[in-house]
């Protein structure tokens, strides 16, 4: 499988076609996913040729709304699942795709794209008591990867090999965000939500993911938007 990072919370994921074993970059045929397809990521570049995509809450930095409308009515093989007050607003703005967007809910398993999912958790960390808190799932694709979206959920009675963290955000504090890699012990993380870190926050934030991360087994790695990896 392949990784790509776009800019926040966005990422694509790619595999060979059930009887291809050619890579995408050799022209084989390939399954593409997308998680998070958000208003501060590339999400054309994102989408383009994706057959699905996962949103894992409401909130614009996980789904731009009025571009992923415009790729669902564009592409009439692309699905979209997420949470129902997400998909309530996919349906109105691409009406010819209503039947395409499907309600994501927790601890259930389905199929997009090829790949297998199973959802955990239902509702986003806590910014304030002020402010409302909406729900948000977190994603386990083909048992490997894990996108919490905006939470600390860990996905309970699982090993997990590649886990991407939410590293900085309105909602969480350093501390946590180790706890969350301590707890959920993947063999390697990769960073998402990161788009408000300046450089020197990001040196400061990864440099205690990586030093933390190795003494409980993680390996956290930092990509740019645009990096991939293959898994």
């Amino acid at each position: 499988m392949r990784l790509t990072k776009y800019t926040h919370a966005c990422v694509r994921l790619e595999k060979p076609a059930h009887g291809s074993t050619a890579a995408a970059d050799d022209g084989g045929a390939r399954r593409v996913l997308v998680i998070d397809p958000g208003n501060l990521s590339e999400v054309e570049e994102a989408l383009d040729g994706a057959e699905a995509f996962l949103v894992t809450h409401e909130h614009a930095d996980h789904v731009d709304i009025d571009r992923a409308a415009a790729a669902l009515e564009a592409n009439p093989s692309l699905e979209a699942w997420a949470p129902e007050p997400v998909a309530v607003q996919l349906r109105a703005a691409a009406p010819s795709a209503a039947p395409r967007v499907h309600r994501a809910e927790p601890n259930t398993e389905f199929d997009a794209a090829g790949f297998h999912i199973q959802t955990f958790g239902s509702q986003h960390a806590l910014i304030h008591p002020l402010v409302p808190v909406v729900a948000n799932i977190g994603y386990l694709v083909d048992g490997e990867v894990f996108h919490p979206g905006d939470s600390f959920t860990v996905p309970h009675g699982l090993e997990v090999g590649t886990l991407l963290v939410p590293i900085h955000a309105p909602w969480n504090k350093i501390g946590e965000v180790l706890d969350f890699i301590i707890a959920v012990r993947a063999r390697r993380a990769f960073p998402v939500h990161n788009a408000l870190l300046n450089s020197l926050g990001t040196g400061l934030v990864e440099g205690h993911a990586k030093r933390i991360g190795q003494i409980y087994g993680t390996e956290y790695t930092h990509l740019e938007p645009g990096d991939s990896v293959e898994l």
